[in-house]
């Protein structure tokens, strides 16, 4: 008896010659793309912050205890398990995992695309994602931190609603939160979905596990209260700008017309296509605004902020597409190309001074102390720890977490009393316990500089004495 060979369906035939031509496209672009972020050691100082973090934890260090940070722990974690397999001195393994971060985004906006609109569109926002996704200034675009990790999961929240696999959304908007807290305003889009198909009796329940029961165990994980209060009610002096309104106002319109600029290409089509016809997109619209406001909290507006603004900008701009004339699909793609290669040449030619200033730094660290003494660094730059691979002597890796000077202010809130609370009696405990071998005042003239923060103006003045200065950094060593 003969049996007639298994044939799968002319749709799934279709679907894998699709995706057998798309993702090698997308993969080079992603690639692409992501070319400038090799060249440098480090970009920012959130990825020096990340692998300071992750020796602290490899060391057996334990997060919102030994190492504190106003984030949540899914990051560093990530970068621990990096750095226990290929090691700790080098970023390239995460750079590595960013630009799949980026494909991985690139090609779930694709399926998006592709099931709404079609074919054509599933290529189009995948392309213009890419293209737009380095669309800032390069220490923004290029470092491997918090707004490219959540990016996946943002969009692979909006690919389950879509497909109304709600638990699976849900555990895909904890992780988005997870990984950066601001992650969690895709909830709101995934909520409107789960609203407009009509099931949220049997659909909300499923959705509510998948978000709740993620957060819940990393909790526990770690440490419930020293959970919630370094990534939610720990912060109440970081988000105000008081004092500082026109700095905060320049920052904002200044990486805003920075992104504009790289979304000039998608733009026109937007707007044209709000004037002609709707274009059925109201869950991107609500997934923009959510971003939006996710971008406007805390009122810092850093340009890795408008990260979380370029997967529904892309996939608006394909939906606009789809109503207008076919040529306007290669002009916005013709035009984000452009604004592409612009991005990557300043990527690729961008001074970064600070980077140099704390290399510097680490090899004075190198040269005037022992592996295995504590140091403490007085400022906002905690990559110098990793470049000499010194030990920190605290928990509070920048002075920003002691002062309130991490959000970047100018104004007055800047002093021991705006500082995380309890944070104080801490650290003066630690620099008791474990006295730093040597004590690099990098304030250069900043609000926070000893000279306005009397806990550590006496500390200096009773155990150390000055030695030396680099680029305007103060080095004081331990009286014997």
């Amino acid at each position: 008896m003969l049996v007639a060979p298994l044939v799968p369906p002319r749709s799934v035939v279709a679907g894998m010659g699709y995706w057998a031509r798309l993702l090698p496209l997308l993969a080079l672009l992603a690639w692409v793309t992501r070319v400038p972020s090799f060249l440098r050691p480090l970009w920012n100082p959130d990825e020096g912050y990340l692998a300071v973090q992750a020796r602290i934890l490899a060391r057996g260090g334990q997060l919102y205890e030994t190492v504190v940070d106003r984030k949540p722990p899914l990051l560093p974690w990530l970068y621990e398990g990096v750095f226990a397999v290929f090691g700790s001195g080098s970023l390239t393994p995460v750079r590595v995992l960013a630009v799949l971060a980026q494909l991985a985004t690139a090609v779930l906006l694709a399926s998006i695309a592709r099931r709404r609109w079609g074919g054509r569109a599933g290529r189009s926002a995948g392309v213009l994602y890419l293209l737009v996704s380095v669309g800032l200034n390069p220490e923004d675009a290029q470092a491997a931190t918090f707004e490219v990790f959540i990016l996946p999961c943002t969009a692979a929240a909006m690919w389950c609603a879509d497909r109304r696999r709600w638990g699976a959304a849900g555990a895909a908007v904890a992780c988005a939160f997870l990984t950066k807290q601001t992650g969690g305003a895709v909830l709101v889009p995934v909520l409107f979905l789960l609203h407009r198909y009509g099931t949220p009796g049997r659909a909300l329940p499923r959705l509510a596990a998948g978000v709740v029961l993620p957060v819940l165990g990393v909790a526990l994980v770690t440490d419930p209260a020293g959970f919630a209060f370094w990534t939610v009610t720990g912060s109440g002096a970081y988000a105000s700008f008081t004092g500082s309104e026109l700095h905060v106002l320049a920052r904002a319109l200044t990486n805003t017309a920075i992104l504009a600029a790289a979304c000039a290409g998608l733009l026109r089509p937007i707007a044209r296509a709000l004037r002609i016809a709707r274009t059925g997109a109201a869950d991107l619209w609500l997934w923009l605004a959510a971003s939006v406001v996710a971008v406007t909290l805390g009122f810092h507006f850093f340009g890795h902020y408008f990260l979380q603004l370029t997967p529904p900008v892309a996939l608006l701009a394909t939906a606009a597409l789809q109503i207008l004339p076919r040529e306007r699909t290669s002009a916005a793609v013709l035009t984000s190309a452009c604004a592409c290669v612009l991005f990557l040449t300043w990527g690729f030619l961008a001074p970064r001074p600070e980077l140099a200033h704390a290399q510097r730094l680490a090899v004075t660290l190198d040269r005037r102390t022992a592996p295995g003494e504590p140091v403490l660094v007085w400022g906002i730059h905690p990559e110098t720890y990793w470049l000499a691979d010194r030990t920190p002597a605290t928990r509070y890796l920048t002075a920003g977490l002691l002062t309130n000077f991490s959000g970047g202010r100018d104004g007055p809130q800047v002093g021991e009393k705006y500082a995380v609370e309890g944070s104080w009696p801490v650290f003066r405990a630690e620099l008791a316990d474990r006295a730093p071998a040597l004590v690099i005042d990098d304030s250069r003239g900043k609000r926070y500089g000893p000279d306005r923060v009397p806990s550590l103006r006496r500390f200096l003045a009773a155990r150390y004495e000055q030695v030396g200065e680099v680029d305007g950094a103060v080095l004081y060593a331990r009286v014997p």
